[in-house]
C-alpha cells in the first residue's frame, strides 16, 4: 500500500470515527475494519460516476451491513457525490441526509435502504438478475450496452440471517456471474466472538450454492483484495464470494478486534488514540482531511466520468444501429402510459362467468405481457396456483436470461428482497406471488419496499377461509390487517373481473407504492355494478331505492357478492341498504372529503362491514353504532362452502346483522 492509498483509506476511518463521536451514536467497527475493502473496490474495480449517480450502466454497490453507514457516507463525501462535510457532521441528526442506516431516495449514491441484516444480500441478487435480463434483451455482439457488476458488502450477521442463504442458493442456480459478495469476516458480533453461535464453514456453504469462493487473509492488503476482485470478475459462469479477513475497529488500540467496537462511539480519548495510531495530521481536531486526499479522490472520480462518456458514445452508436431496440429501451425505462391503459377496452374486457380473482389476475398478467414489456415476475414455486405465468415469455434461467418468468423456488423471504433489487435496478417492473398466508414470510421485505417507495407488486392468492380443505395453516385471518397497518402499502382485494383489472392498472402505473393484490381461490360472480371507480378504493356498487339507505353494507373481495344478495333479502322486507365495495382502504383514504362523504355519509350510522378476515381496522368505518361480519379465530379444514356457511358469511346472516344494527340505532 503506497502512502497516498494509506492516507485515503485512513480518511474513511477518521471521518467515520469523528461523525459517530459527534453524534454520540453509531457503529464504528465496520467502517474501521472494512475501509481498505471499500477503498480498493471503489478506486480500482468499480465503474461509477460521482457526477451522475443514476448512470444506467454503473456498477452497483450495496452496503448490506447498513449499520456501518459511515463507511458509505465517507466514500460519497470523498468522491464528491454531493455529501458535504457538514452533512457528515449531522450524522444521525434530524433532517440530515446521513441517517443512521442508508436510505434509498434520501441520499444520493445510496442504491438500497439497508439495515435489516441480510436484506442487502437478497437485493443484490435481484440487481444482478436485472442486469442479466437487460443484457440478454438488449446487447449485441458489437454493443454491450448493459455490462456492469453488482457488489455487496456484509458481515457475519448478514451471513447468519436465513435470507442470504435463500438468495444465494438461487443466485448459484442462476449462475449470476456478475454478482460479487464481499464478506467482511471479523468473527465479532454484538454479543462477542462468533464462536458463540456461528461456527460453520461459510466458504463451503457458498461453494455448495454454486459460488466461486476466494479468501483474502489480510483485509489491509489492497493488492490482495484487488486481485481477488479481478479473479471474481473474470468468472462469468458463477457468482463470487470473497472472504476478507479483517479486524473490527481496526486502528483503535483499546477496541480493535473487540465487540465493544461494534455499536457505540469509540469515546473522545479513543478517537484521539486512533488518529495518532494512524499517524493522522492534527489528531486533536475533528473532520480534518488533507487537501491532497480530496484531490486524489477527485482524480479517481474523473475516471468514472470518462467511463460514462465512453458508454454514452457507445450507446449513441447503438441507438443508430438498432433504432427498434432503442425504442424498446426507452419504453422499458419510463413509466407505463396510464392514460393509454385506462382507455384500452380490450384490457378491461371480461367473460361474464364466475371466476376466481386469482384466475382473472392471470388473464390480466398475460394481457399486460405485451403492453408492459418490462413486466417480469413469478412465484415461490406456486405459479400454477397463483396464475402468475406469462405464456410464451420464456423462463429466466442460467440458459435464458431473456426469459420473463422468474422461478424463485420455495423462498418467500428472499423473493421479497430480490424483487426489491429488481425494482431498484430499473428497466424492469417486477411482481412476486405466493399464498396470502405466507405474506408473513415476506413482510420484512415488503416493509423495505414501502420505505423505499418501490412500485413492486405482490400477487397474494388463496386469500381467506376459502382455501378450504388445506385448513387453518393455509387460511389467512390477520394478514389483511397486518399489511393494512404498514405505511405506504396499497392493499387491494378485488371482488370481480373489473376490480381485478383496476388492481393491475394501479399496480403497473403506480410509481411510489407497493401493491398487494389479495385474490380468491374460489370463483366469484361478475358484479353488474362494478366499475373502474374501484381505483378510488371504495365506491357505491348498488344504491338503495330512492337513494335513501337505512344502512350501508361495506364489503371487499368475495364477500361483496353475498352482501349484494343480502341487500335483495332486505329489500323484500322493505329495508333499503346501500352496498359499497371497498377493495382498498388506503386508496379510499386518499380521496377528498367530499367523495368519502358521498360514499359513506356521516349521518348513516348503521354500517356493517363484511370481510372474511379479522375485524381489526374496520372500526373506523363502522363506528360504535355499527357491526362487522368478520372472523376472529383461525379457520378449519373443510370445503370452502361449508366454512363460509359455518362462520356466517352468508346473505342470510349478513341481512340479519343489518336488521340488528338498524334496530339498535332506532
Amino acid at each position: 500500500m503506497n502512502t497516498m492509498d494509506t492516507t485515503c483509506v485512513n480518511a474513511i476511518r477518521v471521518l467515520a470515527a469523528d461523525a459517530i463521536e459527534k453524534a454520540n451514536s453509531g457503529h464504528p467497527g465496520l467502517p474501521l475494519g472494512a475501509a481498505p475493502i471499500a477503498y480498493e473496490l471503489w478506486a480500482r474495480h468499480m465503474k461509477h460516476n460521482p457526477k451522475n449517480a443514476h448512470w444506467e450502466n454503473r456498477d452497483r454497490f450495496i452496503l448490506s451491513g447498513g449499520h456501518g453507514s459511515m463507511l458509505l457516507y465517507s466514500l460519497l463525501h470523498l468522491y464528491g457525490y454531493g455529501l458535504t462535510l457538514e452533512d457528515l457532521q449531522s450524522f444521525r441528526q434530524e433532517g440530515s441526509v446521513t441517517p443512521g442506516h442508508p436510505e434509498y431516495g434520501h441520499t444520493v449514491g445510496v442504491e438500497a435502504t439497508t439495515g435489516p441484516l441480510g436484506a442487502g444480500m437478497a437485493m443484490a441478487v435481484g440487481m444482478a438478475m436485472a442486469e442479466a435480463h437487460l443484457a440478454a434483451v438488449f446487447n449485441t455482439e458489437d454493443y454491450p450496452i448493459v455490462d456492469h457488476y453488482t457488489f455487496v458488502l456484509g458481515g457475519d450477521g448478514c451471513l447468519m440471517e436465513g435470507i442470504s442463504s435463500e438468495a444465494f442458493s438461487l443466485a448459484g442456480t442462476l449462475g449470476l456471474g456478475k454478482l460479487i459478495v464481499l464478506y467482511d469476516s471479523n468473527h465479532i458480533s454484538i454479543e462477542g466472538d462468533t464462536e458463540l453461535a456461528f461456527t460453520e464453514n461459510v466458504q463451503q456453504r457458498l461453494a455448495a450454492f454454486g459460488f466461486q469462493t476466494l479468501t483474502v487473509e489480510d483485509g489491509n492488503d489492497l493488492q490482495a483484495v484487488g486481485a481477488a476482485i479481478e479473479t471474481a470478475k473474470a468468472d462469468l459462469a458463477h457468482p463470487s464470494f470473497i472472504t476478507v479477513k479483517t479486524e473490527i475497529g481496526y486502528g483503535c488500540p483499546a477496541k480493535q478486534g473487540k465487540a465493544a467496537a461494534h455499536g457505540s462511539p469509540l469515546g473522545a480519548d479513543n478517537v484521539l488514540a486512533l488518529k495518532k495510531n494512524l499517524s493522522w495530521p492534527e489528531p486533536d481536531k475533528s473532520f480534518v482531511v488533507p487537501s491532497a486526499v480530496y484531490e486524489h479522490y477527485h482524480t479517481l472520480g474523473q475516471q468514472g466520468e470518462q467511463k460514462e462518456a465512453q458508454w454514452q458514445t457507445l450507446f449513441a452508436a447503438y441507438s443508430q444501429a438498432y433504432p427498434e431496440k432503442r425504442q424498446l429501451w426507452d419504453r422499458m425505462h419510463r413509466p407505463v402510459a396510464a392514460e393509454t391503459l385506462w382507455k384500452d377496452e380490450e384490457f378491461w374486457s371480461y367473460a361474464d362467468k364466475p371466476q376466481a380473482t386469482r384466475s382473472l389476475s392471470g388473464v390480466m398478467i398475460n394481457r399486460l405481457k405485451d403492453r408492459v414489456p418490462q413486466l417480469l415476475g413469478g412465484s415461490a414455486d406456486l405459479a400454477p396456483s397463483n396464475k402468475t405465468y406469462m405464456e410464451g415469455a420464456g423462463d429466466f434461467s442460467a440458459r435464458n436470461y431473456a426469459g420473463r418468468n422468474l422461478h424463485f423456488g420455495v423462498r418467500e423471504l428472499a423473493m421479497g428482497g430480490i424483487v426489491n433489487g429488481l425494482a431498484l435496478h430499473g428497466g424492469v417492473r417486477p411482481y412476486a406471488g405466493t399464498f396470502f398466508v405466507f405474506s408473513d414470510y415476506m413482510k420484512p421485505m415488503i416493509r423495505l419496499a414501502a420505505l423505499m417507495k418501490l412500485p413492486t407488486t405482490y400477487v397474494l392468492t388463496h386469500d381467506s377461509i376459502g382455501v378450504g380443505e388445506d385448513g387453518p395453516t393455509h387460511e389467512p385471518i390477520e394478514q389483511l390487517a397486518m399489511l393494512r397497518a404498514m405505511p405506504n402499502v396499497c392493499v387491494f382485494r378485488p371482488a370481480d373481473a373489473t376490480e381485478t383489472a383496476a388492481a393491475w392498472y394501479l399496480a403497473v402505473t403506480g410509481t411510489q407504492t407497493p401493491m398487494a393484490l389479495v385474490l380468491t381461490r374460489q370463483n366469484v360472480p361478475q358484479l353488474q355494478g362494478s366499475s373502474k371507480e374501484a381505483v378510488k378504493g371504495a365506491y357505491i356498487l348498488e344504491e338503495a331505492a330512492n337513494a335513501q339507505p337505512e344502512a350501508v353494507l361495506i364489503a371487499s373481495g368475495s364477500e361483496v357478492a353475498p352482501a349484494v344478495e343480502a341487500k335483495r333479502l332486505l329489500a323484500a322486507k322493505n329495508i333499503q341498504v346501500r352496498v359499497v365495495s371497498m377493495p382498498s382502504m388506503e386508496l379510499f383514504e386518499q380521496q377528498d372529503e367530499a367523495y368519502r362523504e358521498k360514499v359513506l355519509p356521516t349521518h348513516i350510522r348503521a354500517r356493517i362491514a363484511v370481510e372474511a378476515g379479522s375485524d381489526f381496522g374496520w372500526g373506523k368505518y363502522v363506528g360504535l353504532d355499527g357491526a362487522t361480519v368478520t372472523i376472529s379465530h383461525f379457520g378449519a379444514s373443510a370445503p370452502a362452502e361449508t366454512l363460509f356457511t359455518k362462520f356466517g358469511f352468508t346473505a342470510e346472516h349478513i341481512a340479519a346483522t343489518v336488521q340488528a344494527v338498524i334496530q339498535k340505532n332506532q
